[in-house]
């Protein structure tokens, strides 16, 4: 059972409100959000963007979705099809749009952050060394699904 404190508990609900306000903000497609859930202690993803949280928070941010699902918001976003280094660029700059929303949103309640350079993540990857990881599963109208990880190292 995870053992949360109430100082923990407060950041873990500004994460998750701030990251679904974020995306609201940023993604133009109808959205439907699923229940947080804690995940594994290993995180496995064929495709996605990492994002690095500094600050009074640390940890990580992923977005991992079949590529498909980036290259449909893109596409939205943009009115063109993005495939290759085109949607690999995208991916990383959706991740960062999406982080730096989520910055901004929890550092007006406080909680002072920053964000690092999104990483692409592509192939077979396996991701650990995290203290508690939220999962936050996303559907798109249109586009399909993505699961937002938040990724805490304490």
């Amino acid at each position: 059972m995870l053992q949360v404190s109430e100082k923990n508990s407060q950041s873990i609900t500004n994460l998750l409100n701030g990251t679904v306000n974020s995306i609201k903000n940023v993604v133009p497609l109808e959205l439907s959000l699923n229940k947080p859930e804690l995940s594994g202690q290993v995180l496995r993803l064929e495709f996605g963007v990492l994002i690095g949280i500094t600050g009074d928070i640390k940890g990580k941010m992923v977005l991992a979705g079949d590529p498909s699902v980036f290259g449909f918001i893109g596409n939205s976003m943009f009115g063109m099809p993005l495939e290759g280094e085109m949607l690999s660029s995208f991916s990383g700059e959706l991740g960062n749009m999406i982080a730096g929303g989520l910055s901004t949103n929890i550092n007006s309640e406080g909680v002072k952050t920053d964000i690092t350079s999104p990483t692409i993540l592509e192939g077979n990857t396996t991701l650990s060394g995290y203290g508690k990881a939220l999962c936050l599963p996303v559907t798109f109208q249109e586009a399909g699904s993505m699961n937002i990880y938040l990724l805490l190292d304490s």
